[in-house]
């Protein structure tokens, strides 16, 4: 296996997020959700704090999540509650602000409409 440092960015940046409203089939697998997978290569626990931006309400956060050192973490925005539920079918953007360089990808499953619409795409890197 090849040595490696960390790779990635500390500061990501997410601006077209939106949980659909609306599921159909088996939860928790087909629940409609917007979600990120973090890949963490680094030698050591990488923490995480997630700002949340409505286009008309001020910004949530930080929640709060961590990556352990060479491992990777995917999770549903759906599933951030603290400090508060982040509200369906509302456009936001995220703000992800690690100590340590990671990797970030973005991903909507969307099950309205009775098929899985699947899309993803790597996160803005910021610096």
């Amino acid at each position: 296996m090849m040595k490696h440092s960390s790779i990635g960015h500390k500061i990501w940046a997410l601006p077209g997020c939106c949980i659909p409203a609306e599921s159909t089939g088996e939860e928790p697998a087909h629940t409609s959700r917007d979600e990120i997978s973090i890949l963490n290569t680094g030698e050591s626990v990488a923490a995480i704090e997630i700002s949340i931006y409505y286009t008309d309400r001020e910004p949530v956060g930080p929640y709060r999540i961590t990556v352990d050192a060479k491992r990777i973490r995917t999770i549903r925005f759906n599933d951030l509650i603290d400090p508060e539920a982040i509200l369906l079918a509302k456009e936001f953007a995220a703000l992800l602000q690690s100590d340590r360089p990671v990797v970030v990808q973005f991903s909507r499953l969307d099950t309205a409409h009775g098929g899985r619409d699947h899309s993803t795409t790597i996160a803005f890197p910021v610096t």
